[in-house]
């Protein structure tokens, strides 16, 4: 069982790596891949992202940090996910940036 999960992570994380060489492809294969596999991620990243702003929300209180986490906790994620066009991976998000 082990073997069996190790092996899918693997296989998982050499697709991911691949997804950069898909972007260059003129045709719809960055958009389905963007569709079926990247967004799906950047939504459970945003679900992380925000149970551990949650979890680290007393603790950037105290620091005065409250805005620079929720920033890379929650709005990163947010924007990656929601507002960059389908199948372009250029650029980190959607707002403000010429690819």
């Amino acid at each position: 069982m082990r073997k069996t999960v190790l092996a899918a992570t693997g296989a998982f994380l050499l697709l991911l790596l691949s997804l950069p060489a898909l972007a260059a492809d003129d045709g719809g294969t960055a958009i389905i891949a963007d569709t079926v596999i990247v967004r799906p991620l950047g939504i459970a990243s945003l679900a992380l992202g925000t149970a551990g702003f949650i979890v680290s929300l007393p603790f950037a209180l105290i620091s005065g940090s409250v805005d620079t986490t929720a920033r890379e906790l929650v709005e990163e994620p947010f924007r990656f996910t929601f507002t960059r066009p389908l199948g372009d991976f250029s650029r980190k998000d959607g707002v403000g940036q010429d690819p």
